[in-house]
């Protein structure tokens, strides 16, 4: 089976920023805000994410790394998780892929809805969703560290 590759939305719909280099900007000021680098690698994992057209997986971004250094699955992984951990790309756990994150520098729950026709994912705010989600954890005693959510369906693009 053949993976079609949406061409007529970002990975991340409307939150992704248009402008790579802005972001990119953005991403350097984030990182030195909390004392570390946006590195070669870490730029470049940045910026094919922001330049994907789909969730992108960890070996096809370490494919397309160019030569940038000797680049290993670790070297990769590594990058992915700092960009998670500084709030500049998510996981879209069932896809086992990434995509740079629209709201860059400040924590927060992902919603993403997952087109079944072109592979494309938007992310939502879907605040008053995370905020329920909060209260009915809350009522269970238990204390929310993060949440992703994902829903599956048809993007309005593939329903024309």
């Amino acid at each position: 089976m053949t993976k079609h590759i949406s061409i007529h939305m970002k990975a991340q719909g409307p939150c992704t920023p248009t402008d790579i280099g802005a972001a990119l900007e953005k991403a350097e000021s984030v990182a030195l805000a909390k004392g570390q680098k946006l590195t070669r690698i870490r730029r470049k994992v940045l910026t094919l994410l922001l330049q994907s057209t789909e969730p992108a997986k960890a070996y096809d971004l370490l494919q397309d790394l160019d030569g940038e250094g000797a680049a290993k699955p670790p070297t990769i992984y590594r990058a992915l998780d700092f960009l998670q951990e500084n709030g500049l790309a998510h996981k879209i756990e069932s896809l086992n892929a990434y995509v740079a994150c629209g709201h860059t520098g400040h924590a927060h729950s992902a919603f993403f809805l997952i087109c079944d026709n072109c592979g494309s994912a938007e992310e939502l705010h879907a605040v008053s969703s995370f905020e329920a989600i909060q209260n009915d954890a809350a009522d269970a005693q238990f204390t929310l560290r993060h949440a992703t959510l994902e829903a599956y369906g048809t993007c309005r693009a593939c329903q024309v």
